[in-house]
């Protein structure tokens, strides 16, 4: 069986600002942008990777979420704890660089974690923690 991640989706609650972070600050590229106002399906990724996307959307908008759990979504990205995504560098430190003068909000500097791996963290606009892990 031959399987490949192609898409994963990140909420948004302002795609400009989204589209702001993705493309602006991370270099993404822009490969498609549906729908109007806050209502837009953008999805995005990495340059070179046709093949690896992920898609920035309105959050809660299936028509089956109730609103409780409509409710239960945005109080939870308001706090930051709803959505992320882990991405790897072989530069860690310079992508930190990068990313902190876009001012992103930094959730973790450049850290030898314990358990092998170095990373950082930053909160995009909508709230999703993107966590940058170095490729060694």
């Amino acid at each position: 069986m031959d399987i490949t991640i192609h898409t994963v989706s990140l909420p948004h609650v302002d795609p400009d600002a989204s589209v702001a972070f993705y493309r602006d600050v991370l270099g993404f590229e822009v490969r498609s942008d549906v729908g109007q106002g806050r209502m837009r399906w953008i999805t995005v990724g990495p340059a070179g990777q046709p093949g690896t996307s992920i898609l920035l959307a309105p959050p809660a908008a299936d028509p089956g979420v109730t609103e409780d759990e409509r409710r239960t979504i945005t109080e939870m990205m308001a706090k930051g704890t709803y959505g992320w995504i882990l991405l790897a560098t072989p530069d860690l430190d310079a992508l930190f660089e990068k990313v902190q003068a876009g001012d992103a909000e930094v959730v973790q500097e450049p850290t030898e974690q314990p358990y092998g791996v170095r990373d950082c963290a930053f909160r995009d606009p909508a709230g999703n923690l993107v966590r940058f892990q170095e490729l060694r």
